[in-house]
């Protein structure tokens, strides 16, 4: 494939994807959301974050998964869980389970 075409295509994805992007903004402020939609979407960033989370706490480098309560990850995220629901801060959370993971590591 030559370069010119390369160049082509990626211009053709990002203008779609710019295009579908604007289309969802410019409709989502005149066409009203159904109440159960709109109740639904609230719970979609928590659903996303825990589906990209979940996997690299469990799994390993080698792609096994390491479901034991000596998984270091496993320790740290469920104190981050703990500290995000009590405290409610996002800055808190990241760094008290990042800190408390590099601390099981550095242990380990």
């Amino acid at each position: 494939m030559s370069s010119e075409a390369i160049l082509l295509a990626v211009i053709a994805i990002g203008i779609g994807t710019f295009v579908l992007r604007v289309s969802f903004i410019e409709l989502a402020g005149r066409m009203p959301l159904p109440p159960r939609l709109s109740r639904a979407l609230r719970f979609l960033p928590a659903a996303v974050l825990s589906a990209i989370i979940l996997p690299a706490v469990l799994k390993l480098p080698d792609g096994t998964i390491d479901f034991t309560p000596t998984n270091p990850k496993i320790i740290a995220a469920l104190v981050a869980t703990l500290i995000a629901w009590r405290t409610k801060s996002s800055i808190f959370t990241i760094f008290g389970g990042m800190a408390l993971f590099w601390l099981l590591n550095w242990l380990a």
